[in-house]
């Protein structure tokens, strides 16, 4: 199965195109997974049991998971990335795992990193920057069952420092835009970052870009309104998107699962009421 065809199956078979970013923060952790005040763990794998409470409360809601690696690599708790990975293989088998790592090299550094996201940690896609081009996004892309997802108009609003000036007469988003959906994606396996903090830029890159699916940041604790993102990214078949939320979902009343799973079915009511109506 093609990743484009597994992408397809996952937002189907939940009626969903969300996708919960598995950011845990030791500082935020629920307070049940702490031992005292001094906010010791009380086990061995405090990340691992969070990360378990947030796929079960949306095994049924989310099309993705979306685990930044920087929250496991900077406790050097790797291992317990793997197990929320083998959990959600367990308990959401349709969905897909993306690897937020943002990696890019050449050479056989970049195939290293692409066998760190698809052999070692076995996550269905990963993000990428392609600053330093298509010898940096290659290894990743020769598997069709796996997927690429650049940057390439991003949440953040330093985005605007580089990402807006002109090449050619286009943004240099643009610029990316085009190259990616042209000879790039000969497996369709490659997606765009684009955030929904800036809709107008979302909606250009539809246009010219109708079959390239994007991974939407910046709903909820970064203001990106829900209802312009939808009306601008939206494809002909009211799909294309998946659109993360992380903070809002994973720490929604503390952490308890009741309150996770709450906010992960609200945001994808209001998305699926968003699809519902006339696409224009």
């Amino acid at each position: 199965m093609t990743f484009a065809e597994r992408l397809a199956r996952a937002q189907q078979s939940t009626d969903s195109l969300l996708c919960v970013g598995l950011d845990p923060d030791p500082l935020k952790l629920p307070k049940d997974l702490l031992a005292d005040s001094h906010a010791r763990f009380a086990g061995a794998a405090p990340l691992y049991a969070f990360n378990r409470r947030i796929v079960d409360a949306t095994a049924d809601t989310a099309a993705a998971y979306k685990p930044q690696i920087a929250f496991y690599s900077a406790l050097g708790a790797e291992d317990q990335l793997v197990e929320s990975i083998r959990y959600i293989r367990e308990r959401a088998p349709a969905a897909l795992v993306i690897l937020d790592a943002k990696r890019s090299d050449i050479g056989n550094t970049a195939e290293a990193y692409a066998r760190e996201a698809f052999d070692r940690y076995g996550a269905d896609a990963v993000t990428l920057n392609p600053y330093m081009g298509e010898d940096s996004i290659r290894p990743f892309l020769v598997r069709p069952d796996r997927g690429a997802i650049l940057l390439c108009r991003t949440s953040n609003p330093g985005a605007k420092d580089f990402q807006d000036l002109l090449v050619d007469g286009l943004p240099l988003y643009a610029r990316v835009a085009q190259r990616a959906a042209g000879h790039w994606n000969q497996h369709g396996n490659l997606m765009l970052v684009v955030g929904a903090t800036y809709p107008r830029e979302m909606a250009e890159l539809r246009r010219a870009h109708p079959e390239v699916s994007f991974l939407v940041p910046g709903i909820g604790a970064q203001g990106g309104d829900l209802e312009a993102t939808l009306a601008a990214g939206l494809d002909a078949r009211g799909a294309g998107l998946l659109i993360n939320s992380s903070r809002n979902i994973i720490y929604a009343g503390g952490g308890a699962p009741a309150a996770i799973r709450e906010a992960a079915t609200e945001l994808r009511t209001a998305i699926n009421r968003q699809r519902a109506k006339p696409q224009a």
